[in-house]
């Protein structure tokens, strides 16, 4: 018997579709086109109540950033174990986290009895020292932890992420808009937005057996995510037909997707899709998932224009603090998740 046929079919080896994304050119509305953000808000409504996932070309991040980016990376994680756990991901879920220590135990998509393997360094939005909530010790309100020696690193991932939140904030215009709300709808709930930064690697795996991810299917957390394509196949998309596919996309496209807090907040009117990371075959895979939010405490409550007295709000009033607390207590075992240590080998 075969080491493929004792082990039984490899996950990567399944028929799985390949779909092309809603693409969007973001070009004629930064360049301030009459109308442009009138029709742009048509194809961004229309992606947004479909797939969740829109491909944006013409966005305005070079190349270079990205790649100036991804070295320093791939840097970081070429250190020994022990340089990497010196900054080991704390409480306020900033710091390096090693493979096999998240597990969504609270997905509703498929069952997860493995943890995942993927391991990666969490970045977020810095608040000062004198901040009332740093100095209360109130989670997720902390400064990073930044690898020692590496100083290219710091400001290599700082000047990507004030670009990234720069372009994300640029289309909030376009989000309002979608949701037939004046344009300037979000920016205050943006004024003092909570960004958080995945770098992530996923180690080649041989063989990879049924409910094995490098990453399980969960839906991101807050409003959009921003997502350059890996150079390694990985990332799998629920379709609204409940088909799992591989995503194509154009050589400079850019993801972005929609997460849980903007769902809620639209009373499921715009959809925070499933997506799942199956491990890469032969070479490490680095992704690179910048996710911008609104402020953490701004508590927000179904918008307007997505109630009815035939369809009353789902959710209850909340605040992204409160949202991202339960999921990542659920989620991360170093904050708490459980799960069944005789089905994670």
């Amino acid at each position: 018997m075969s080491a493929q046929s004792e082990k039984g079919i490899d996950v990567r080896d399944i028929d799985t579709p390949t779909r092309r994304l809603p693409e969007i050119d973001l070009g004629p509305f930064f360049a301030g086109k009459a109308g442009a953000l009138e029709a742009l808000a048509v194809q961004w409504r229309e992606a947004a109540e479909g797939v969740g996932f829109i491909c944006l070309i013409n966005h305005g991040l070079k190349e270079e950033e990205i790649e100036r980016m991804e070295t320093e990376v791939r840097r970081f994680h070429a250190l020994p174990s022990d340089q990497k756990m010196a900054i080991k991901v704390n409480e306020h879920q900033r710091g390096f986290i090693p493979g096999k220590a998240t597990i969504v135990t609270h997905s509703t998509y498929e069952k997860h009895t493995k943890l995942d393997t993927v391991e990666c360094l969490v970045l977020a939005t810095e608040y000062d020292k004198d901040d009332p909530n740093v100095k209360a010790g109130k989670q997720f309100y902390s400064q990073n932890q930044w690898p020692v020696g590496m100083p290219d690193f710091k400001n290599a991932i700082e000047h990507y992420m004030n670009r990234v939140m720069d372009i994300c904030k640029r289309t909030l215009p376009v989000w309002a808009v979608a949701l037939d709300l004046k344009p300037d709808y979000f920016n205050p709930y943006f004024e003092k937005s909570y960004t958080y930064f995945r770098l992530a690697k996923y180690p080649p795996i041989e063989h990879v057996g049924e409910n094995e991810f490098g990453l399980g299917a969960h839906a991101d957390t807050g409003f959009m995510t921003f997502l350059p394509p890996a150079k390694e196949r990985g990332l799998q998309v629920l379709g609204s037909d409940g088909i799992w596919f591989w995503p194509d996309l154009p050589k400079d496209g850019i993801l972005l997707n929609i997460g849980q807090f903007l769902e809620r907040w639209t009373n499921e009117r715009f959809r925070a899709t499933p997506h799942r990371v199956l491990p890469p075959r032969d070479n490490d895979r680095y992704s690179f998932a910048c996710f911008v939010n609104t402020s953490l405490d701004t508590e927000v409550g179904c918008l307007p224009t997505c109630t009815s007295p035939d369809n009353p709000p789902k959710y209850p009033n909340e605040s992204y603090w409160d949202f991202y607390q339960w999921y990542i207590s659920r989620t991360y075992t170093h904050q708490g998740a459980e799960i069944d240590t005789n089905e994670t080998t």
